[in-house]
């Protein structure tokens, strides 16, 4: 038990850490002085929500295969499936917009990832869906705002449409991450 308690609140570390770099790039707007285009929030928006996207789809191969609990592994896919698809819209977005979006792991998505990967069992469920929690929580809160505050009315819209499958995801990751379970 103190194993998995120490998974989970260094998994939960990781997690804080790894949105604490990006999410305020997204959601503070800098100064016209500098000379950025007037989309750079929305265009930071996609760059965040693609890494995060990205993350869940890479984290749920994971768990796909290192899960024992039956239900942690069907969110698992599903992570990988609605991610999948809206990280193809985002990517089809950002094209039109002319905004690189990141093709890989950063280094603190992939830290979670190394954690992840020497977990294994009720071990590795507990700690995933942990993190499933928190970064569904933070993804909520930045679609929100994007949702309500973006400033190209295409992302915006973008992150409206996708916002309620992301609170789904996270209304699922409470109900599998139950005390005692």
């Amino acid at each position: 038990m103190k194993q998995v308690l120490g998974a989970i609140v260094l998994v939960g570390a990781f997690t804080c850490s790894a949105f604490a770099g990006q999410e305020p790039a997204a959601t503070k707007p800098r100064p016209a002085a500098t000379g950025e285009k007037a989309g750079s929030t929305d265009d930071a928006f996609m760059k965040t929500a693609a890494m995060a996207g990205l993350a869940e789809v890479e984290h749920g191969r994971l768990a796909a295969q290192n899960a024992s609990a039956a239900d942690v592994k069907q969110f698992a896919q599903r992570m990988v499936d609605d991610h999948s698809k809206a990280g193809d819209e985002l990517k089809a977005l950002a094209s039109k917009k002319s905004v690189t979006l990141p093709a890989e792991l950063d280094q603190k998505h992939r830290a979670v990832q190394e954690k992840f990967e020497k977990l294994k069992g009720p071990a590795f469920d507990k700690a995933y869906m942990a993190h499933m929690v928190t970064a569904h929580q933070q993804a909520v809160a930045l679609f929100e705002r994007e949702s309500k505050g973006g400033k190209d009315a295409d992302v915006k819209g973008w992150a409206a449409k996708t916002l309620p499958t992301v609170q789904e995801h996270l209304k699922m990751a409470r109900s599998i991450d139950k005390p005692g379970k």
